[in-house]
Parts: C-alpha cells; structure tokens; sequence
C-alpha cells in the first residue's frame, strides 16, 4: 500500500475478500455437502501464477506482463494470439513490474525496488537488453504518471528535490531527457496529467475526511484551488477528458458514496456524470478517448462498467459466466481490449479481444495439480455487532466442516486502518480451508466500500471500537454450528497484523491464538517514523489517530505496552526491510511474549519489505502459518 489521493491506509495486506452490505446471516448460508477432498501442499497453491499488467506493443501483435512464474516478477511478452511467452528480464533479486511499452518500437518501461524498501526507481529496457535507470539516486522514490497525447514524452514523479514531495518531470521519449514540470512545495499528491501536458491535478489531504483538488496550469505557471467547499468533502481527481477541456473526479459531496462528476476547464462550472448505490473506486478515459472504464465497489466484488466516451452510452463487456472482469486495458487505437477475470476459487487470468470480437484466453494461472471444485466459494455474512452495529466480512466454510464435525476458525483481518476484505482468489485463504479452518475476513468499522459514516467510525477509536468488532465476530461464528468454540483465532497483516496483537493484549481471553504479519506493535514510534514520502499525509494520520505527539494516548492503544496481558501462541512474520512497519516492532513484542512464557515463533525475512515478493519466502511463511495452527488450534492441539 502507498498514501495515494484515494483514501490513506497505512498497512496494505489486505486479505482477498470484499466489502458485503446486501449479503447473508450464517443461518441463511446454503449449506455444501460435506465431502472429503485432497489437502494440496503450500507449493501447490503458490506453482499459481500471478500475473499484472497488460500493455500492447506498438503492433499490437504481444501484451507486456509482469508475471512470478520464476519465483520473482519479471516482463514478459505474449503473443496475442496464444502462445509461449517470452521472458524480456531475468531478475533474480528485485521484483519487475512493467509499465508499458513505447509507442513506436518495443522498448518498455519498468519500475523496481531493492529488497522491498519501497524506493522504486523507473527504467527503460532498450532494444538491445541494457536497463537505464532513469531516476538514478540512493534515497529517492519515483512513480510513472503517464504518457503524452502523441507518445513523444512522458511523466514521472520523484522526491529527489525534497524527501517529502514529488516533483512532476516530463522525460523525452528518444533522449530521455528531463525538463521540470511541476515543482511541488505546497505538499500536494500528483493525481492526473493532461494529455498535452498543460494541465496537471493534484490532491491535497486536509483531514481523512476531507482532500481538496488543485488544478496547476503550466501554461500560466498558476496553482488553483477548484474545491473551496467549506465542510469535510472528498475530491479525488481520476482524469482529464481526451479534448482537454474537462477533468472528472469522484467526490462524497452531498452522498455517502463517492461518484463522478465533471469540471469543465473552460468556465469552472461542476456536472455530475456517474453514480451508483455503492463507492465508484475510480473512472478513466481510453487513450483516444473511445471509451471510459468505471469500476463500482458494488457488494463484496468489483463491477466494471464500459461506456462509449462520447456519448456516455453503456457498452458491454465480456460476459464470462461466474467470473469478474477487472484491469481492462485498450490498444493506443482503442481497437483492442485486455482484461483479467478470476473467480474466488480461481486466480486472475489474461484475455484479450478484438473490439466487438470474442475474448482469447492467454494464462492458465491455477496449477492443474489443484482441482479448483476442490476449493470453497466465500459468503458474504453479515452480523450485529457488540453496539448494533452491521459488519460485514466474507465466510469460508471447509468441506468437510458440519455440526457433526466442528472445524477451528481464523478471524481474518484486513490492512488499513480503511482497508478492505474483497471478495476474489486469495492462496494462504483457500490454503488453510482446504485444511480444514474456517475463515472469516472481517470489514470491522473503520473498512472502505460502505459509505463514509462507517469509514469514520474507527477515528480515535483504534483497538477499541474495530477491535470490539473483531470480538463480537466470535459469537457469530460459533452460531454457525460447525466451528468449535473453543478454537478460534486472530490473523492479519500489517493494520491488520496490529489488530492481532491488540487483541492478544487488550482482550487476552478471547482468542486462542494470534497469526501477526508485519503489524504495528508501537503506534507512538511507527508514526514518529513515518517514511518521508508520507509527510503530505500527517493530517490524515491526526485525524486517525489524534495528534501524532500525544505520546500518553498513542501508547495506551499500543500492544507493546500491555505486553504483559498477552498469554495466548503468537506468530510473527517480520520483513527485515519494511519501511512502513520496522522489524524493531516485532522484534520488541516477541521478547515482550516470550518473557511472559508465551509459546512465540518469530520469523524474519532479510530480502523483504511490507509484504512478500518472492515465492519462497512466501511459501515458507504460510507453511509455518499452517504448522503453527495445527500445532496450538487444530482438534489434536491442546485446549489453550
């Protein structure tokens, strides 16, 4: 996860799963037949592959993708027409994601880090194999804002000037020489760029409740304000429209949710353009302006919606029966479609089409060794909270889990603070029920996707209000009648990973064991420490948390302080290079529990940062997730 124009959250391993208004009471879940199927390995969920990304090349005859099927993302070609891909790199070390190809040969654009710091630098790989860093420094950050109307030139921002801005740089597309853009000293985040770059948008964050939009003009080297609404409203700039003359935004003015309207750079005059009964997460034009793609965070899944860009007309997409489409991306002509569609009991998989054609299936992405009728499809449930309060979260239920036979279950909790559980394939989910746990990906209050009343309602209220949330999801799974009372547990990752710990240290009797990936033990040295790059962020984080100096109140809701509750099995998963949550988070609770005779595993890994990369770190962290439970949680455990 990164800041963004959008909605902050700080911790971003959020478990595959959705947002769930609309959905079922456990009792009105239908029930599957119990029945015995295979337990398949960590090695064969991960022989999955994932793929990102799809940019044609200038012929449109390959797709550039970044897929990890070597262990470690890497660019790859594939033909549009079936076929092997082609490996265009051969790192061992960094994960490659790229970006896209140039328009008139097949150079391409890529971003990396090293090891997970989070300090990606921008490369090109020119036509004979060399890689040119083109953001060349040790200490920057640098973010791909975009190509030029006529591909001659492209955008790209960096913090090398000042840790805690971006500047906006446009780089020729032959020389790859630099001129500044926009020079940022008003602590403001780079949202959208005109295609002619004149114009370019910018947020700035007044409160998490509350971001204004800015309109520079480079023509006039003039900054303006175009949101001087009194009042907490969003505004979050998604793009400008193909002739220049208009810029679309999503807002929550006057609405629970955020939908689209339009303004016009002409007169300054505000159209609303879109809206639907849930969150629109963004909107974007097609390169020629053909088309504009909007993605509704509609009930637990992402709905795509395809208009013609002209007239607003609805087109439609795909239909795959069963699966979701996302990532839709267009040929420069807009004369070719690709997209992604997955299911939750099937990763995400590349397609691509002719316009007005039938869609050609490029990936297999799911292992043949994995029967995929093995795997579960998810619930959404929904329960009344310790207050009355709704709160959604996805349900998995194993096979073989009945009254007869009471499997243990994992609370499952998301990344954030203002994360979400979504609905989709996640491998370390259907990993552990298809050994028998059940597992519920909470959207405690606080989550995104359900409007911004509950959004807000964890404000100052962290590993209290959320946390009471987590607690109360406890009764609704053993109502369930097929999970076992007295196993049920707490898992999560980063926010989440700190809501693990606070539960083992503000509710020590609730769960019987706690799963912490790379969460927050100490809230008052975390937001002391916040990467610079965040820093047009800290009135986001005051109003999450309340003033970052309070030291007495950032304490007194952070777990290592009340270490000595702790009394339940803890395993913690640390990357030595996490920029957001440092290993001396980790390395202090576990010695914190292990003083109190706690049963603590402690596993750190050196080459990763805020989440795994590599395939073999991730397969030995959800093997020891799985060792760990069937040691202190399974039916052969003893009862803690």
């Amino acid at each position: 996860m990164r800041p963004s124009h959008l909605r902050f959250t700080l911790c971003g391993l959020a478990a595959a799963a959705t947002l769930a208004c609309g959905g079922t009471s456990p009792t009105e879940t239908p029930e599957p037949t119990p029945r015995e199927v295979p337990k398949y390995s960590i090695g064969q969920f991960l022989d999955t592959t994932s793929y990102r990304g799809a940019g044609f090349s200038p012929d449109k005859t390959k797709l550039l993708v970044s897929g990890d099927q070597t262990g470690i993302f890497n660019a790859y070609a594939f033909p549009v027409d079936g076929g092997e891909p082609v490996a265009l790199t051969e790192s061992t070390a960094e994960s490659i994601f790229a970006l896209g190809y140039f328009a008139n040969d097949e150079r391409f654009l890529y971003t990396a880090d090293q090891g997970g710091n989070e300090l990606n630098h921008i490369y090109v790989r020119t036509l004979d194999g060399e890689s040119i860093d083109l953001t060349p420094g040790d200490a920057l950050k640098a973010q791909f804002l975009g190509w030029n109307q006529d591909d001659s030139a492209f955008f790209v921002a960096t913090n090398e000037r000042d840790p805690n801005f971006f500047d906006i740089y446009t780089y020729d597309a032959e020389s790859y020489e630099r001129e500044l853009l926009f020079t940022n000293e008003q602590g403001l985040s780079p949202a959208a760029i005109s295609s002619d770059g004149r114009y370019v948008a910018l947020v700035k964050s007044v409160t998490n409740a509350d971001t204004d939009a800015y309109l520079f003009d480079s023509q006039t080297d003039s900054l303006e304000l175009i949101t001087p609404d009194e009042g907490a409203i969003n505004y979050n700039p998604q793009d400008f429209t193909p002739d220049g003359k208009g810029l679309y935004l999503t807002t929550d003015r006057d609405s629970e949710f955020t939908h689209v309207v339009r303004y016009s750079l002409e007169d300054g005059t505000w159209q609303p353009v879109e809206s639907a009964d849930w969150d629109i997460a963004f909107t974007a034009f097609s390169r020629t302006g053909k088309y504009r793609v909007t993605a509704v965070n509609n009930d637990a899944r992402t709905e795509l919606r395809l208009y013609d860009g002209a007239t607003g007309d609805a087109i439609a997409l795909p239909a795959l029966p069963g699966a979701e489409v996302s990532s839709v991306s267009f040929s420069r002509d807009d004369s070719m479609m690709a997209f992604y569609a997955s299911t939750s009991r099937s990763p995400r998989d590349l397609y691509v089409q002719t316009i007005g054609g039938e869609p050609r299936r490029l990936t297999q992405s799911l292992t043949q060794e994995i029967n995929q009728d093995d795997l579960v499809e998810p619930e959404v449930v929904r329960f009344a909270s310790y207050d009355g309060v709704e709160i959604p979260g996805i349900l998995y239920k194993p096979w073989g889990a009945s009254a007869d036979s009471k499997a243990p279950a994992m609370v499952l909790v998301h990344g954030g603070p203002g994360g979400q559980s979504r609905v989709g394939y996640n491998d370390i989910v259907q990993y552990l029920v298809n050994h028998g746990y059940v597992v519920y990906a909470i959207n405690n209050r606080g989550s995104s996707g359900y409007g911004k009343t509950f959004f807000h309602m964890d404000d100052r209220a962290h590993g209290k209000a959320d946390l009471d949330d987590c607690v109360a999801s406890k009764q609704m799974l053993i109502d369930t009648g097929y999970v076992d009372p007295e196993r049920i547990g707490i898992m999560g990752g980063s926010y989440g990973g700190y809501m693990v710990l606070a539960a083992l240290a503000f509710r020590p009797d609730v769960f019987d064991v706690g799963v912490d990936i790379f969460g927050v033990s100490n809230w008052y040295r975390t937001l002391q420490e916040i990467p610079p790059w965040w820093a047009a962020q800290i009135s986001y984080f005051e109003n999450e948390f309340g003033p970052l100096d309070d030291e007495e109140y950032l304490k007194s809701i952070s777990p290592f302080f009340h270490a000595e509750n702790i009394s339940k099995p803890l395993l913690v998963l640390q990357g030595a290079n996490d920029p957001r949550v440092k290993q001396a988070e980790s390395d202090d609770i576990v010695a914190a529990a292990k003083a109190n005779g706690v049963p603590v595993e402690y596993i750190v890994f050196p080459d990763e940062g805020h989440g795994f990369r590599k395939r073999e770190n991730q397969e030995k962290g959800y093997e020891a997730i799985l060792h760990f439970l069937d040691t202190h949680l399974s039916e052969a455990a003893p009862a803690t």
